[in-house]
């Protein structure tokens, strides 16, 4: 009788682990390469950022991260097809202001919400954006371009990493604040976008530092002004666009990482406690501040609140600013 007793407890508790998940019970996550989505061609923000973070964060789960870049419409191809991936914590996606709290005002046919078809799993970091010119540009400052473009409208061109990037959004208020217009050329990255800018094919091009900020030091490109309401400390010479005659602009860029909705918590939870002790390692910390970056140290449910307070204010600034796709 005992031991009969003691089969049928044994074949009870595992009837119960497998009802209780057997994928936790007999599947240790995450025992296959983790595939982390960038919205953009290579070279671009967020894909530098994907890399170094994909480099540390692989070895720490025991597994690969493996870049794929999926460009197209401002970050929204890459994301809709994260978006549409199995939420079992194998795809995760670098998310932007562009891809999780822009488009959705410009694009009327979303194929995702950048809110309800996502979990938040960590902010990056935040960057201001930095006006350049290529280095052989007839342009010295922000006033020059703006009397440019004041005397002869739409003949300055200003390419972009897509339409509806900060990239854009920062031309258009340029033009909406200052009563200029311009051409405005999206390309597929800011990769593409730049190099145009530095061979002189492109008049000019607002990108992150990230991207910008090596060309600047080599002398490849020029800085005419920044978009944060204060001087760089990387670039203390460099003006903000305020200073430069257009008071009250002011925009900073930011990078996240996502995972569809309803990918478990409790791998959530790994990813952003493991995510947020690289971004604050010393080598990390400095790798990002000499990108002009601000490392972030916001919670998971900080990251939301703030994510959905900034869909709310882009859909404003586009609206005030009449920001149309071409």
């Amino acid at each position: 009788m005992k031991r009969r007793s003691l089969i049928h407890c044994a074949i009870a508790a595992g009837f119960a682990t497998a009802i209780i998940g057997p994928g936790w019970a007999q599947d240790k996550w995450p025992s296959k390469p983790v595939t982390y989505i960038v919205p953009f061609p290579a070279g671009g923000t967020t894909d530098i950022l994907g890399r170094l973070i994909g480099q540390k964060l692989g070895p720490v789960l025991g597994t690969t991260i493996v870049i794929d870049n999926k460009g197209g419409a401002g970050g929204s191809v890459g994301s809709e097809v994260a978006s549409r991936a199995p939420a079992d914590g194998y795809t995760l996606l670098g998310g932007t202001i562009s891809s999780h709290a822009i488009n959705v005002s410009l694009y009327p046919k979303l194929g995702y919400d950048p809110v309800k078809s996502f979990s938040p799993i960590a902010l990056i970091g935040s960057n201001p954006v930095v006006l350049v010119v290529g280095q052989n540009s007839p342009y010295k400052t922000l006033q020059d371009v703006l009397a440019a473009a004041r005397a002869k409208p739409k003949t300055i061109s200003s390419a972009s990493a897509g339409s509806g990037t900060s990239q854009h959004l920062a031309l258009e208020l340029l033009g909406f604040k200052s009563g200029t217009q311009f051409i405005h050329v999206p390309y597929k990255g800011s990769g593409p976008a730049i190099q145009d800018v530095i061979g002189g094919q492109v008049d000019m091009m607002f990108d992150t530092t990230v991207v910008a900020g090596p060309h600047i030091q080599s002398g490849k490109l020029r800085a005419l002004a920044v978009t944060s309401a204060k001087r760089l400390e990387s670039m203390p010479n460099v003006p903000t666009v305020a200073e430069s005659g257009v008071p009250g602009f002011e925009l900073v860029s930011w990078q996240a990482i996502f995972a569809p909705a309803g990918t478990p918590k409790p791998i959530v939870d790994q990813l952003h406690r493991e995510i947020m002790k690289i971004l604050q390692q010393p080598d990390m910390q400095d790798r990002l501040k000499a990108l002009g970056m601000q490392p972030s140290a916001m919670t998971i449910d900080q990251f939301s609140t703030f994510q959905k307070a900034e869909v709310e204010k882009w859909a404003q600034v586009i609206k005030a600013a009449n920001v149309k796709l071409e």
